[in-house]
């Protein structure tokens, strides 16, 4: 079957493992570094902002953020997020991966410098500027999912292709761990400097002026790191695929792949030519040939990405509501302004650290010996048990001396999140679809998830308030607490665990051989279109 394929692509297929697939890791991967700084730094500065803006005179505790505003400043980067997911995967595959791979990228690093900005000094104003510069932040992260995980899975020979997309991935944990540091750093440099008292000891002390400049710099630095790639995303040549199976030009495919691999390879313009006569009357999206062909499969990536992230979203954007709950953060008015930055990013970081970012390079290690298939049951399985583990007895968890173990528990459950359909998710929709849809179809799965993480964003700050309405926090009111709300999570990665088995398994095939393109190519031999 490998035999009827583009010489092009069978050379990248048995390609050995060289310097161009790290560099094209690197280059790709630096764009989710960001779209993970971005995205969760977010949550390391909202109990600030709320103190600075939102303070009431008179009250025991710090200011917070309106239920409106905090599900406006906490979601809208994930609503940009969806519509670009959408837009640039259907963009990707119109005008090709390379030619819309550093708009996503300038959009991200403009958009992060601006949302460290306001128009005016009201609360109102601010909030207005950040949450319109955070949609579009989201916007141009969510090209760069569709756009990276195609080129690098594109690049890839088939026998490591699992562990490079991953790879490229992998880079978020990066980005969360980074996000955590960086405002431990700037929060206690600003608390060395700038001293001032708990907020039970002078309320409008705790919140030195200076504060209204360290969330600024937390959002604003993590332009930085993506821009140094950019050049870098303009060198990129179009993937092989791209140019010779929908741009049709095998001249240009073959050229360009020679360079990377530094081999001869024959450029086949007649049989692509040929091959794309045959392509004239081929399915497209919206077409019974394609449900037949790949409904399942684009059911199953959706649905998975879908209840993954409800669960993944809710508990990285709310860790500081979670671990406040169960007492493992100190009160809010114990602290200061900067302190509680300082508390809030160590809490986020050691779970970066010791669970986040090793379940990443598991999945790395482990996706072509063991395949995507089993990671992602395995880590579905894990996340249900260690979720239920936390919230059946979660009034156990709550007691003085038991927070160690509940932060063990909910520790693991981000490593096989991350050693588990996190990772898998994001990989196969790369694999399973045709070339001529593979962006959109990526795109298509990638906006389910974050559907899910808006779910998960707006859902779980209504739905973890305390179930007494005087206990629950300002403006909001009372939900299922959080202990319904971990059992919740729970049954939601039960049932992505039941939908996983609508996913096919892609390991050690080519793209062409998942997609069902060389049967397209053999049918046409047989019918004598194709040499």
């Amino acid at each position: 079957m490998a035999g009827e394929n583009l010489k092009v692509l069978d050379a990248l297929d048995v390609a050995k493992t060289q310097w161009y697939h790290f560099t094209a890791i690197i280059i790709a991967g630096m764009g989710f570094f960001t779209d993970a700084y971005d995205l969760f730094c977010i949550s390391l500065v909202t109990k600030m902002l709320g103190r600075i803006y939102y303070h009431v005179e008179g009250s025991t505790k710090p200011g917070s953020l309106p239920p409106n505003v905090s599900a406006a400043v906490n979601g809208v980067a994930l609503c940009g997020t969806l519509a670009g997911q959408l837009f640039f995967g259907w963009l990707g595959d119109k005008m090709g991966r390379k030619r819309v791979y550093g708009v996503t990228l300038m959009l991200m690093s403009m958009c992060s410098l601006a949302s460290g900005l306001s128009f005016g000094k009201d609360p109102k104003s601010v909030m207005a500027t950040l949450c319109f510069f955070r949609f579009w932040l989201g916007f141009g992260i969510g090209g760069d999912y569709p756009l990276s995980a195609t080129i690098m899975s594109e690049y890839a020979n088939k026998k490591t292709r699992g562990a490079f997309v991953a790879a490229v991935f992998a880079m978020q944990g990066f980005g969360i761990l980074s996000g955590g540091v960086f405002a431990m750093i700037v929060s206690a440099a600003f608390q060395a400097r700038f001293k001032a008292p708990a907020y039970e000891v002078d309320p409008i002390g705790s919140t030195v002026p200076q504060a209204d400049y360290v969330w600024r710099i937390v959002l604003m630095a993590g332009a930085f790191p993506a821009l140094l790639t950019y050049y870098w995303r303009l060198k990129m040549p179009e993937t092989a695929r791209y140019t010779a199976l929908v741009a049709k030009n095998a001249q240009q495919a073959a050229s360009d792949m020679s360079k990377v691999l530094q081999v001869d390879i024959e450029a086949e313009q007649k049989k692509v030519e040929q091959i794309g006569e045959k392509q004239k009357n081929s399915f497209g999206l919206f077409t019974r040939e394609f449900l037949s062909r790949h409904g399942l499969h684009l059911l199953g990536t959706s649905s998975t990405w879908f209840l993954l992230d409800i669960a993944y979203y809710s508990q990285n954007l709310f860790q500081k509501d979670i671990f406040s709950a169960i007492g493992w953060i100190p009160a809010a008015k114990k602290m200061n302004a900067m302190e509680e930055v300082y508390t809030i990013a160590r809490a986020q970081t050691l779970i970066a650290l010791c669970s986040t970012v090793p379940g990443y390079w598991f999945t790395v290690a482990l996706i072509d010996i063991i395949g995507r298939f089993a990671i992602q049951l395995l880590g579905f399985f894990m996340m249900t048990v260690f979720m239920f583990s936390l919230a059946i007895p979660y009034n156990h968890w709550t007691h003085k001396g038991n927070h160690i173990g509940f932060v063990v528990l909910y520790s693991l459950t981000f490593f096989f999140a991350n050693f588990g359909p996190n990772a898998t998710t994001f990989v196969v929709p790369a694999e399973i679809f045709p070339a001529r849809l593979r962006s959109t179809c990526h795109g298509i799965s990638a906006a389910s998830g974050k559907m899910g993480a808006i779910i998960g964003a707006f859902g779980f700050l209504y739905l973890a308030q305390n179930q007494d309405k005087a206990k629950a926090d300002a403006g909001y009111p009372a939900g299922i607490g959080m202990k319904n709300s971990l059992i919740v999570l729970g049954v939601v990665n039960f049932l992505g665990l039941l939908l996983t088995f609508l996913v096919p398994e892609s390991k050690g095939k080519s793209l062409e051989e998942m997609s069902g393109e060389n049967d397209d190519m053999n049918e046409a031999r047989s019918n004598g279109t194709v040499f």
